[in-house]
């Protein structure tokens, strides 16, 4: 067995129906939390609103301006609303929009944050923040912006339409896909991504077939939690790089974008990681990883090609630059004219070819 380094992440999580708003409030008293600031999207206004009701005099104010990729302007804003309340900590309640802008927060701020999210993405789960300033994407990790409880409630994904549930759900799944690769891997992150992986492949037919089925929505977000996990204790790859590229340059939707591009980006990188590939393929219970994934988007309705996203052809090569400006880990070398296939064949959206 290789060498490895494992360092759990200090956090709570929660998952049972009505969580949302039964949890919420004891997660903050736990916490010992008594100002807090509500922070969701326009959409997810509504939803909002009920856990602030639930958290009754402990919450402090209610913001609900968080947007995809969190434009700077957006973050700023947001920062002043919690000082203007004398928040002491922050909810974040919805999908990547809001809990990204939890983080930013918690960036700027060291308030501790509570996620309660509505979609299957998992970044609840990851020190990662995001920020999108002058037309680009930066990442960064940052221990401070890990939320210190995260409250799943399959009963607040019931209104998640099933389109933007399965890109979400893939999503997840290229969490745990480059966990398996990742070379901070190890054998308990790489147990969850596959466990993830499977979980969430498994619910997403039947949450698309009967889409109020509390069930699957709860095996879904068991799901998100892992996948989320694994990529929250490794590095991120070629495809996460390509996927922010996207959305922060040219303003591609997150989980759409992350659909997809997955199935390209795996077969690119499959020759390099046997074993990732192998495991990867035990949990979709197939022999060909990336076209289990791009059939399985494609018979549950969701895009198959940048093309339908707006991307235009001009703009790969563009990104093919953009992605290979830095250096980072990946299983295979990362080259502008290897970029450059894996974002060509996601643009026309074929089935995705594996290439030595």
């Amino acid at each position: 067995m290789r060498g490895f380094a494992y360092e759990a992440q200090p956090m709570r999580v929660v998952l049972r129906p009505g969580a949302s708003v039964t949890a919420t409030p004891e997660e903050a008293e736990r916490l010992g939390l008594r100002r807090l600031l509500v922070i969701s999207g326009p959409r997810g206004a509504r939803t909002a609103r009920a856990v602030a009701d639930a958290l009754g005099e402990a919450c402090a104010g209610l913001h609900t301006e968080a947007r995809m990729h969190v434009p700077a302007e957006v973050a700023e804003r947001a920062v002043e609303a919690a000082h203007a309340v004398g928040a002491d900590g922050c909810v974040a309640v919805g999908g990547g929009s809001a809990i990204g802008l939890g983080k930013m927060i918690a960036l700027r701020t060291r308030l501790p944050l509570i996620a309660v999210p509505s979609t299957y993405s998992g970044s609840e789960m990851t020190p990662v923040w995001g920020l999108t300033e002058q037309g680009a994407k930066r990442t960064g990790r940052d221990p401070v912006v890990l939320p210190r409880s995260v409250v799943y409630d399959p009963e607040l994904t019931l209104s998640l339409p099933v389109p933007l549930s399965v890109t979400s759900g893939v999503n997840a799944v290229a969490h745990a896909a480059e966990a398996l690769y990742a070379p901070d891997a190890s054998p308990l992150v790489s147990l969850m991504a596959e466990e993830g992986a499977r979980a969430m492949t498994g619910a997403l037919p039947d949450l698309a077939a009967a889409p109020g089925d509390l069930d699957a929505r709860g095996r879904a977000l068991y799901g998100a939690w892992l996948c989320g996990a694994a990529l929250g204790a490794t590095t991120m790859g070629l495809h996460h790089k390509l996927c922010h590229v996207l959305g922060g340059t040219f303003g591609l939707p997150h989980a759409e974008t992350h659909t997809v591009v997955l199935p390209h980006a795996l077969a690119h990188n499959a020759p390099a990681a046997p074993e990732a590939m192998a495991a990867l393929c035990r949990a979709l219970g197939t022999d060909d990883a990336p076209h289990a994934l791009w059939d399985l988007a494609g018979r549950l309705g969701a895009p198959r090609s940048l093309a339908e996203l707006g991307l235009k052809e001009a703009d790969l090569t563009v990104a093919a630059r953009e992605a290979t400006a830095r250096a980072y880990a990946n299983p295979r070398p990362v080259t502008t004219a290897g970029v450059l296939d894996v974002l060509k064949a996601a643009y026309e959206g074929d089935e995705p070819r594996t290439h030595s």
